[in-house]
């Protein structure tokens, strides 16, 4: 399991998570990676940081660690679509470790870290959510979508003086049936 976060500014760094992820080890990878990666990615005041419902994100221990920090994180409602923009950003990293056909769980590792570095923070404008999830957001005819009356959809625009941190978890199924990219 991969874990890493991305800003309007590029992504930030890829951590690998060697064993099974609990709130406890969720809190640890913030305490040690979170802050740090908004210093590096020269975040100023304001940032926003937004994960998505996963037990180990909306546990009490978790979100009073956060309040505790004085994080502010973006609202996301329960059995919403996941549209976080890092989904885009993991599909990215996906196709390029495929392309390269890691032999071995060493080499995929290796890889990963290294297609990781080379994705160009100009591709920020390109890990928003997609135009057509956002018309079903935005444009819609009738009642808005259920799970979706709620979701604001943040910008990684960072000209529009909102930069947000957005961070998730890679899908674990890089290490499950070894060397299959999905």
């Amino acid at each position: 399991m991969l874990w890493g976060c991305l800003s309007a500014k590029g992504p930030g760094p890829l951590i690998r998570v060697k064993e099974r992820m609990n709130g406890a080890m969720y809190r640890e990878i913030l305490s040690d990676n979170l802050l740090p990666s908004a210093r590096a990615l020269k975040m100023k005041r304001g940032w926003v940081f937004q994960h998505d419902n996963d037990p180990k994100h909306t546990a009490r221990a978790t979100k009073e660690w956060l309040r505790k920090k004085h994080f502010k994180v973006l609202e996301w409602p329960s059995q919403s679509p996941d549209l976080n923009p890092i989904e885009n950003l993991w599909r990215e990293l996906k196709v390029r470790v495929a392309q390269r056909q890691p032999q071995n769980i060493t080499a995929l590792e290796e890889i990963c870290m290294e297609e990781w570095a080379n994705i160009p923070a100009t591709q920020a404008d390109q890990w928003e959510a997609p135009p057509a999830v956002m018309s079903l957001r935005y444009k819609a005819p009738g009642p808005p979508l259920p799970g979706l009356s709620r979701v604001s959809v943040p910008s990684l625009d960072a000209s529009a003086g909102r930069t947000a941190v957005f961070s998730n978890r890679a899908s674990s199924r890089l290490n499950r049936s070894p060397f299959r990219i999905v």
